[in-house]
């Protein structure tokens, strides 16, 4: 019979099922650090993320379950905001709870809210960032073939042999291909159809519940100083962002613009165009570039203020419905729903892969350092950073010879 400490939640948060089923091999420490070092050098946008914590984390070191990474993954595309983020909230949660949660989610977004603002302190004194869209020339390929190498190995990890779930994920990367966005709707049709097809409920609401998981200012030369109304003004607009808008990466492009650019006029389309290349050409999570926005548009204040906006829905969204995912992992309705989910997730995200390469391959150099990228990731255990770095290079020499007189 199980004691009544067993049957409780941690004082953490965590659930105590979970804690007696898998204790963790590694201390929170441990995890944070490493939450710090992919915020520090993760290139390569959502999906190269989202592959590198798998690699590392189920792979390699064998911190985290196939079960978890499946289930945070999922969790992660069904709710609103950047889904390297929400992956990583949650992967904190899985044995450390709330405390692992926000110390995880934290470290891995700190070091390039550092990097964006620093590059956003050198905009504003030096008019500009001309040699940006020269690294990005050659960054931008060599991300694509970094994305490229993570969805396919995503692809052989969460798609079975069966016809059903390879519908299912062709389907999702082809309406993500054609809408160019992703559909929170897709996500859980995709799931609701496994579900239906291999654990249908004997009687809608009998043992099983349904699945209900919508449940100071620093003063620096040349910044712009805070002004109160500005601040609510971003600090609303980007918890907008991260509540109500579903896709990750690029896909919240649009929609940023049309309230930065064209409701608030906080950037020209020139500030617009490079806060987007600050964000590729940084590690972390690409939606990283509210910052340097909300810092244009009103310093230090304004780029907290832009932070906390995107990235608290984030939090919440994760952490409040995944103590049910714990709770119900073994349940064989949910199971189903997961397996459908993932593979409609999984197909978004190739489905970004073409997305990301028609706008980052546009010419031979570009469509070069990708083939090249590609193909010393297959072949080669290089590390991403020193791939990107010689990427960037390469673009600096190719650009500034061929198309700085253009």
């Amino acid at each position: 019979m199980m004691s009544a400490d067993a049957t409780t939640a941690r004082g953490d948060g965590a659930p105590a099922d979970r804690q007696d089923e898998a204790r963790p091999t590694y201390s929170l420490g441990q995890m944070t650090r490493y939450a710090l070092s992919l915020g520090t050098f993760g290139f390569g946008g959502p999906v190269a993320l989202v592959g590198y914590m798998h690699r590392d984390l189920v792979e390699r070191r064998k911190w985290i379950s196939e079960a978890d990474y499946k289930e945070g993954l999922t969790l992660s595309q069904m709710m609103p905001g950047p889904l390297a983020a929400q992956l990583a909230i949650y992967l904190g949660y899985v044995h450390y709870g709330l405390a692992g949660a926000t110390l995880v989610g934290t470290a891995f977004v700190l070091p390039s809210f550092v990097m964006v603002v620093a590059l956003g302190w050198a905009y504003t004194l030096y008019g500009g960032l001309p040699w940006m869209q020269a690294v990005f020339y050659g960054v931008g390929g060599c991300v694509i073939g970094i994305i490229a190498i993570s969805a396919f190995k995503l692809t052989r990890k969460t798609v079975s042999k069966s016809g059903l779930l390879w519908g299912i994920y062709l389907a999702s990367a082809l309406a993500t291909v054609i809408t160019e966005t992703e559909s929170i709707w897709l996500f859980l049709g995709a799931g609701a159809i496994v579900w239906l097809t291999r654990a249908p409920p004997r009687i809608l609401g009998s043992g099983t519940t349904a699945l209900g998981l919508m449940p100071f200012g620093m003063a620096l030369p040349g910044v712009p100083q805070a002004d109160y109304t500005t601040l609510g003004q971003i600090l609303l607009f980007f918890t907008k962002a991260g509540a109500f808008v579903f896709g990750s990466g690029l896909a919240i492009v649009p929609f940023l613009h049309q309230g930065v650019v064209q409701q608030f006029g906080w950037l020209d389309e020139h500030q617009f165009i490079d806060a987007v290349a600050v964000a590729m050409i940084t590690p972390g999570p690409v939606v990283i570039t509210v910052v340097f926005i909300g810092f244009l548009a009103a310093g230090f204040l304004g780029a907290v203020a832009a932070a906390i906006g995107i990235f608290l829905p984030v939090y919440l969204f994760t952490i409040i419905p995944a103590p049910w995912f714990s709770r119900n992992r073994d349940n064989a309705l949910l199971k189903a729903f997961v397996l459908g989910a993932t593979s409609a997730a999984t197909g978004a995200i190739a489905g970004a892969v073409i997305l990301l390469g028609r706008r980052a391959i546009y010419d031979v150099p570009t469509a070069a350092v990708a083939l090249v990228s590609l193909v010393v990731l297959w072949r080669f255990k290089v590390p991403e950073p020193i791939l990107v770095a010689a990427a960037g290079i390469v673009g600096l020499v190719v650009f500034l010879l061929f198309k700085g007189g253009a």
